[in-house]
């Protein structure tokens, strides 16, 4: 074959990438849907079963609402807010209704009364006293959204709203935060995120670590006051997507969450599974620790000797502490995406140390060997002083993984995770080769067969010629020179609809499919 013929295999090949990204993301945006429920269930701890409670009449689908229980009439679950999402997840519905579940009766019920809060999603609310309160959220519509940092309360007594104006400055609009009920009457507010425009099409996020409290003033009826505080300790790195649970002795737990930080070619995610306490007696964040299993072991003193073999140990400094192992784990997406996944693991133990020996003779084990993946908006309880976590999210790129394991942990012994319900594997199929890139192999095999018999005939007319690649030039020098040529074409194939992004990843594989292909033919021409 000719210079020439290789030139215009050479075209064909870099469109045809194009032709086959094209395809592949059409494809995976006709096959990735949003699914929205409104279906109840219960799980049983005794058993440790879950059971689907069909009652008729519930509020219509949705997420990212609140969910609140409370003792009056025999248990009632309070629901207010969230959104629906179409299908293919570009059109959103906020709702503002409120609805109630009476668990003794079973029975749905909605609530109209007037002056509450506006269509939202994202936002918080708690129980106190003989009140509902909500804080914050957001709304979003196809073309722009706000954020809030309103407080409203519901009156369980006379099914009424009431919007609150607190003195003092509080806490900016957010949604997503921690919102929770402190032994001394106040409701504690830490975190949460939220986005403003910065400039034209151009939104910037804000993963917010400040805390407020909100007070009921003393003597003054329906009167409160926003108070900034700065607790000591352990605090939570910066992240949104926390879950949050209040514990037995009144200490408000955080489990998990997602630090993202979005470049121009790459969403990189740091998802988490850690636990931090916060005790607003003492104004403090702890950082949970788990002490391991606990083996059984015989009783034995240590002898005059032993001691003083150990003292002579820590004399001597003892082993070197194992520093906590970073394991980073890179996926690429079907259009491109790379997502990197950090996990931080702490250390096992000390090494050249024996494991710690408690009172009654129980030897502490390195560490617990089962534990919930890093994950963000899982959903928590505690019952018992047990911990549970159910579920979650989990990121890559535009895709979300939707967990459905179930764990818990007995908060008074702190020893180790157990997993009530295993991952589904068929959760996990995002990992592997989907049928759309089969199907783009099995095209391509048909396409290069065409090639080769129009290549045969000769009948085709000569492709236009691409930038050529200079001897000795590399990618990174050939891309800027080339990028708006190959993005031109990229565009003629993607349609004058298709967002930027998309034509600007086309063009960048037709440049790379074609810069590979020249280095390709001049080694061989060398030959």
């Amino acid at each position: 074959m000719g210079k020439k013929g290789k030139k215009e295999k050479k075209g064909r090949g870099a469109e045809k990438t194009a032709a086959k990204m094209e395809k592949k993301l059409s494809k995976r945006s006709r096959k990735e849907e949003t699914f929205v429920y409104n279906e109840l269930y219960i799980y049983s701890i005794r058993k440790d079963t879950w059971t689907k409670v069909d009652i008729p009449g519930p509020p219509p689908r949705r997420c990212a609402h609140q969910a609140v229980v409370v003792p009056q009439g025999g248990g009632q679950l309070w629901i207010f807010g969230g959104e629906f999402a179409s299908p293919d997840g570009e059109q959103f519905y906020h709702y503002k209704d409120l609805w109630v579940l009476h668990l003794a009766t079973k029975t749905w019920e909605q609530i109209r009364s007037t002056g509450g809060p506006s269509g939202r999603s994202g936002h918080r609310m708690v129980a106190w006293k003989r009140q509902l309160v909500l804080f914050g959220g957001f709304h979003e519509s196809t073309r722009d959204y706000i954020y809030y940092c309103d407080v409203y309360t519901f009156s369980l007594d006379t099914f009424l709203w009431s919007k609150l104006s607190p003195s003092g400055p509080g806490p900016a609009p957010r949604s997503g935060c921690l919102m929770a009920v402190t032994p001394q009457g106040s409701i504690a507010i830490y975190g949460g995120y939220s986005k403003q425009r910065v400039k034209k099409d151009v939104d910037k996020g804000t993963q917010h670590s400040d805390m407020f409290l909100l007070k009921p003033e003393e003597g003054g009826e329906g009167k409160w006051t926003w108070t900034r505080i700065n607790p000591s300790g352990v605090r939570p790195t910066t992240r949104s997507g926390f879950s949050v649970a209040v514990i037995p002795n009144h200490q408000t737990l955080v489990f998990g969450g997602v630090c993202d930080e979005e470049e121009e070619e790459s969403l990189e995610g740091m998802f988490f599974n850690d636990l931090y306490f916060y005790d607003a007696t003492r104004n403090r964040w702890f950082a949970g620790q788990l002490k391991g299993p606990k083996l059984e072991k015989k009783r034995r003193r240590r002898g005059r000797a032993e001691e003083s073999e150990g003292a002579a140990d820590r004399d001597c400094g003892g082993a070197d502490v194992p520093e906590p192992l970073e394991v980073i784990t890179e996926v690429v997406s079907e259009d491109g995406t790379v997502v990197t996944i950090r996990q931080v693991l702490a250390p096992s133990g000390v090494v050249g140390q024996p494991p710690p020996e408690d009172e009654n003779g129980a030897v502490e084990a390195s560490g617990p060997s089962v534990e919930p993946c890093p994950r963000s908006n899982a959903m928590l309880a505690v019952k018992h002083g047990l911990l549970y976590v159910y579920g979650g999210m989990f990121e890559a790129g535009d895709r979300q993984v939707t967990l459905n394991d179930l764990y818990c942990l007995d908060l008074h012994k702190m020893e180790e995770w157990k997993t009530l319900v295993e991952m589904d594997p068929k959760m996990q199929e995002w990992l592997e080769e989907t049928d759309s890139e089969e199907d783009s192999s099995s095209d391509e095999g048909a396409e290069g067969a065409d090639e080769d018999q129009e290549e045969d005939s000769g009948e085709e007319e000569a492709d236009p010629q691409h930038p050529e690649v200079v001897p000795g030039e590399q990618y990174a020098d050939y891309l800027p020179r080339t990028e708006q040529y190959w993005l031109k074409l990229a565009w003629n194939h993607v349609g004058p609809e298709a967002k930027e992004k998309r034509a600007l990843k086309v063009a960048q594989a037709m440049a790379k499919t074609f810069f590979d292909e020249s280095i390709q033919d001049a080694a061989q021409d060398q030959r």
